[in-house]
């Protein structure tokens, strides 16, 4: 059976582990946190690698960033991470195979091979943390779009330059339905700059009304994107995954989004694939499992 390192690259950690073709981990996750500079990020990068590249087949990237088509490296800016890490050489770091993605496109294959969505030809995949990153499959397979930047979700929620998002640009749904977002709803709401999201869910959750008001703005605003997404891919599913997704109602968000479209139902989920996804989904494509062959 093939084996694959899977490297987990965010803005906070960089996690490597092996994995096999079914996903399965064979070794513990390594855990880094991720340096401030490119060329620690870089000897990170290899310190992993060198470790047990003699024991895979192939080193698997799940990355934030866009990736580019050929699977090689990032398309541009992150936002979150060094400023020169799009000029990364993944191919040099390893004398195996290389294979990058996005990382919500990888946890998007893993909850379709192994998680919420498996059996699901035509699904949406939603990762609500910080940020907001997406993962769409068409007809079983990962959509990336002309140059690999599909599924990055910064569709526009209003006009009138409200909220400046992280991509640089204004009233992104990321500004809106991520972590970063809720906080900016609460200060806007609450007018206390020192309120977190911790104080919200917190709050929500025992039905205190100033916190259960900001909540359900939040929760509002990813139904607008949710709505526009069912209605533009008709998906089977929604996944909703990372570590916002555990505060969202799917009965509630379902029969809202089925109310307000034009296409056929759909049912919006919560993600099984686990805490890892984005490493057994690089591993899984890097592997070629579900692509109809080995890469």
């Amino acid at each position: 059976m093939k084996k694959a390192l899977a490297i987990d690259v965010g803005g906070t950690k960089i996690y490597g582990a092996i994995l096999d073709e079914n996903g399965n981990f064979l070794t513990e996750i390594e855990k880094h946190s991720t340096p401030s500079t490119f060329d620690e990020i870089r000897e990170t990068f290899k310190s992993i690698i060198k470790k047990h590249e003699k024991d895979v087949d192939i080193v698997a990237f799940s990355t934030c960033g866009a990736v580019n088509n050929q699977n090689t490296g990032i398309l541009g800016s992150t936002g979150n991470i060094a400023k020169e890490y799009p000029t990364m050489d993944f191919l040099s770091l390893s004398e195996k195979p290389v294979f990058v993605e996005n990382d919500a496109n990888c946890a998007a294959w893993a909850e379709h091979e192994i998680g919420a969505s498996k059996g699901c030809p035509d699904s949406i995949m939603l990762t609500l943390g910080t940020g907001v990153g997406g993962g769409i499959i068409l007809n079983n397979k990962l959509f990336k779009g002309k140059n690999g930047a599909a599924g990055e979700m910064h569709f526009k929620m209003r006009t009138d330059k409200h909220r400046k998002c992280t991509c640089g640009s204004w009233d992104c749904f990321e500004a809106y339905a991520s972590g970063s977002g809720l906080k900016k709803t609460a200060e806007e709401i609450s007018k206390n700059p020192n309120i977190t999201t911790y104080d919200v869910i917190g709050g929500w959750q025992k039905n205190d009304n100033l916190m259960t008001e900001i909540y359900k703005k939040w929760e509002n605003d990813i139904l607008e994107g949710l709505i526009g997404l069912a209605n533009i891919f008709d998906p089977d599913v929604i996944v909703l995954s990372g570590s916002l997704a555990e505060f969202t109602n799917p009965e509630y968000l379902t029969e809202t989004v089925n109310k307000e479209i034009v296409t056929t139902p759909t049912k919006i989920v919560k993600g099984s694939a686990g805490n890892y996804s984005g490493m057994i989904g690089a591993a899984l494509l890097a592997l070629g499992v579900g692509l109809g062959g080995d890469k």
